[in-house]
């Protein structure tokens, strides 16, 4: 089963991410929000860094500091963070912005047929932070306990 731990640790991780997306916003929500289990973008904790970060803490754990595969796993980590903060973030402002256009749009011409853009696309700095410490206690725990 050692063999797989790059796989599992960081899928095992992502699930459980989904699973307290799930639990938080049906609270918020007072009813249970389904999609929410398929949807990995924005909410908390940020799964995409919950995934990386918990690839990038298992090579650490099974390689070295030192090791070239951490350093590219590293990396791509905090590009993965980055992205969701910034770039998706701001999408999904844009996005907000679109729909009230779109929505003014149909206010005065309810002939016109344009799809809603998702909204939710980026992360708050918090939302990534707990994504990521999901992530290393995820891969601690298989490391030092399950393996």
């Amino acid at each position: 089963m050692n063999e797989y731990i790059y796989l599992l640790v960081p899928f095992t991780s992502l699930v459980l991410a989904q699973i307290i997306k799930f639990i938080i916003e049906s609270i918020i929500a007072k009813r249970l929000v389904w999609g929410r289990l398929f949807n990995g973008s924005a909410g908390m904790p940020s799964s995409h860094a919950s995934f990386s970060f918990s690839l990038t803490t298992i090579i650490l754990l099974t390689e070295e500091i030192t090791s070239p595969l951490f350093a590219i796993s590293l990396i791509f980590s905090l590009i993965v963070a980055y992205d969701s903060m910034g770039v998706r973030m701001e999408s999904g402002k844009q996005a907000e912005a679109i729909n009230t256009i779109v929505d003014e749009i149909f206010s005065v011409n309810p002939k016109v047929s344009i799809a809603r853009l998702k909204e939710q696309l980026g992360h708050k700095p918090l939302e990534v932070l707990m994504g990521m410490l999901l992530g290393i206690i995820v891969s601690y725990i298989y490391f030092y306990i399950i393996f």
